[in-house]
């Protein structure tokens, strides 16, 4: 296609690049589907990590309160502690069970603590609760960074729809009778 627009040496050159460059920046995007996911896991990780906090407080092993938590919260996080909850009643270590979360930024801090705590033996409902407050302190960073966006992307139709009205309506008139004092004597 560049090849046609742009034409001879140059229009090869460009398609040359253009068919390279454009299905790397298109495998590169993030599908829609897994940004969805991450943003619901996000929304969910402050109540989840409560809900285990509540259930670690009241006498639940960590299974159980992660039985309690995978019923309560469902969806793709209710997902994946299920299958660490599995892991772990199978009889595989906590540190080998959460580390196949350590590569999700969502959920690495939460696999980190629960790594930590099952390593050095401390108390994790404490550790839980730092957790739900950094996740909720990143899930208002991320909505207000949306909230700009949003601003940001509502501005840029109205100015495309203003401008040439202004201009049109407000300057042209203007330089025309500017023009004409100056030119026709």
């Amino acid at each position: 296609m560049l090849f046609l627009a742009v034409g001879g040496l140059a229009g090869i050159v460009a398609g040359a690049i253009g068919s390279v460059a454009v299905p790397l920046l298109l495998r590169r995007r993030e599908p829609p589907a897994v940004r969805r996911e991450r943003d619901r896991i996000t929304a969910d990780l402050p109540l989840a990590a409560d809900l285990m906090v509540a259930c670690l407080r009241a006498g639940q092993p960590v299974t159980g309160a992660l039985d309690i938590t995978v019923q309560a919260i469902g969806g793709p996080l209710g997902d994946r502690l299920a299958w660490v909850n599995g892991q772990l009643r199978l009889g595989a270590t906590p540190e080998s069970a959460w580390s196949a979360f350590g590569s999700e930024q969502t959920l690495a801090p939460f696999a980190r603590t629960m790594s930590r705590a099952a390593l050095s033996g401390a108390p994790v409902a404490s550790m839980l609760t730092r957790v739900a407050d950094d996740s909720r302190h990143a899930a208002r960073a991320m909505s207000a960074a949306a909230a700009r966006r949003a601003g940001v992307q509502a501005v840029m139709p109205l100015g495309l729809c203003f401008l040439p009205a202004f201009v049109l309506l407000g300057i042209v008139p203007v330089v025309a009778g500017l023009a004409s004092k100056v030119l026709l004597p």
